[in-house]
């Protein structure tokens, strides 16, 4: 919905008034996939798709939240927030105000309206979206001075401590601390990041989402597979090192040493990982050269390595990425994300975008049966205020 509608209905359920508007971006991950618990680096960026909050501060202490989606208005005691966990819905958001009040700031009511242009269930993290806007929107009405990095870490302790999903820092970290124009190189262990330029637009690019449309039931097992290989991939190598996790290894220390891993599926997985996260280093060194050519042809090595090595991808995926790479004005792609299922990610020329849609989403539903969906992103600044 478009923000000047969106205060409006925000008018309609809570009455007249002045409003503000917060956003909460989603985000990719361009590149290092599956490294962020094996101690390597990820390489997000905020994108255009977003969670919007219509917010006003109220006199008492309840918080209301209504959806555009969602037909009820839920209605929160502020002084007893951890009572409202199981919500049906709300829950993120109440999160993050009762890890924010548990991190010692104390918060005024309000009412709130979200509305979402994120896809759920795709992989680009609708709910760091909520959590996000949900923050900037709390501390900006309670006149609270947070630290960005601080504010995702309350983000990701909602998520995991109050809603109860096992999530990393990044997704979080990208939707706060995304810069326009701009990937971040994020340490997931230290939070040590810096940026590096991803200005598509000026260079007649277009970054490209492609959403499979496929659901991930087998994330949640293949993750604790793949977690369970590494581990045991590196205990092994600790025969002979002592690396503290697998990335610490350089490409040519792995091939020194991978006769000590026992189990060949166990060296194909921490291969992946070794040069995963050497491709995170290129990746920035790319960008900082300029060279998107070179970070699109990394994207494609990433994929491959997915696909072959770490085997996360799945005939969906598979089936999207190769139609896609074989567009005119195609220069990357790869999966996004945990893998089979969910989205992933092309670079193309932006005279050859409606016929990239058109084709890829035809072959795609030939080859899959399901019908993919497209998404133009532009590379977006983080969480904050909207002024329009």
């Amino acid at each position: 919905m478009e923000i000047a509608k969106l205060k409006e209905r925000f008018c309609e359920i809570f009455g007249e008034g002045e409003t503000r508007v917060f956003i909460g971006p989603a985000r990719v991950n361009l590149i290092g996939e599956h490294i962020d618990y094996n101690g390597g680096n990820v390489f997000p960026c905020a994108i255009s798709l977003r969670s919007a909050c219509v917010a006003r501060k109220r006199d008492d202490r309840k918080i209301r939240l209504a959806s555009t989606s969602y037909p009820k208005i839920v209605e929160a005691d502020i002084d007893r927030l951890e009572e409202y966990k199981t919500l049906e819905w709300g829950n993120y958001q109440l999160g993050v105000a009762y890890c924010i009040m548990q991190d010692g700031h104390d918060i005024c009511g309000m009412d709130m309206l979200f509305d979402e242009t994120v896809p759920h269930a795709s992989g680009l993290s609708s709910s760091a979206a909520i959590e996000m806007a949900t923050g900037a929107a709390i501390a900006a009405l309670s006149g609270l001075d947070i630290d960005p990095v601080r504010m995702a870490q309350l983000g990701q302790m909602a998520e995991n401590q109050y809603v109860g999903m096992n999530c990393g820092i990044m997704d979080q970290f990208a939707s706060e601390m995304g810069k326009k124009g701009n990937a971040i190189l994020l340490n997931c262990g230290t939070l040590e990041y810096e940026y590096a330029p991803f200005d598509l637009e000026s260079r007649g690019l277009r970054l490209i989402i492609m959403n499979t449309k496929k659901p991930r039931s087998l994330i949640t097992s293949a993750y604790n597979t793949r977690r369970a290989e590494c581990e045991a991939a590196l205990a092994d190598l600790q025969e002979g090192c002592d690396a503290e996790y697998l990335c610490d290894l350089t490409p040519d220390m792995f091939a020194e040493l991978q006769t000590l891993i026992t189990d060949p599926v166990h060296v194909k997985r921490a291969l992946h990982v070794v040069t995963e996260n050497q491709r995170t280093k290129d990746a920035i060194a790319c960008l900082n050269a300029g060279d998107i050519e070179g970070f699109a042809h990394l994207m494609i090595e990433s994929h491959v390595s997915l696909r072959d090595l770490y085997e996360v991808t799945g005939p969906e995926l598979d089936a999207m990425v190769e139609a896609a790479l074989d567009q005119p004005g195609v220069l990357g792609g790869r999966m996004t994300g945990a893998g089979f299922g969910g989205c992933a990610l092309a670079i193309v020329k932006e005279e050859c975008v409606d016929s990239f849609i058109e084709n890829v989403g035809r072959i795609y539903k030939e080859k899959t049966g399901y019908t993919g969906e497209f998404y133009i992103a532009e590379i977006a600044d983080g969480a904050g205020e909207y002024v329009g």
